[in-house]
């Protein structure tokens, strides 16, 4: 499994990549692997701002769905566009083109607190 290490992590399997006071999310290569085959995003919090912890969306897998999870707080800016007509490409390129949302940050120094690649690793037994 990939964890980049220039990205944060949730235990809840969200990643985030800051960007100034910016940041895309989406979620881990193992949480696509635990879902299975991704068919559809939902997303219904454009515009809001979220805090850390709360539900910004769903991923619906064949096999279930999943509550995706507010790394840190922030308004949700964006969804990416590709996921709606492939929902695949959070199985193919979960850091990629498989991004899920772009937020703006209400704090950027809170991403610190979240888990380093080795963090998440140690998290999740890889």
């Amino acid at each position: 499994m990939n964890f980049p290490a220039e990205l944060k992590y949730t235990k809840d399997h969200e990643w985030i990549r800051v960007e100034g006071d910016e940041a895309v999310i989406g979620i881990t290569d193992f949480a696509q692997r635990e879902l299975g085959d991704i068919v559809f995003v939902d997303i219904n919090t454009v515009g809001e701002e979220v805090a850390a912890n709360e539900i910004f969306g769903t991923v619906e897998a064949v096999k279930t769905v999943s509550d995706l999870f507010m790394p840190v707080n922030a308004t949700v800016l964006e969804v990416n566009e590709a996921i709606d007509a492939s929902p695949e490409l959070v199985n193919t390129d979960p850091y990629g083109e498989g991004w899920i949302i772009r937020v703006k940050l209400s704090n950027p120094a809170d991403v610190d607190a979240l888990l380093s690649a080795d963090g998440y690793k140690e998290e999740i037994n890889a």
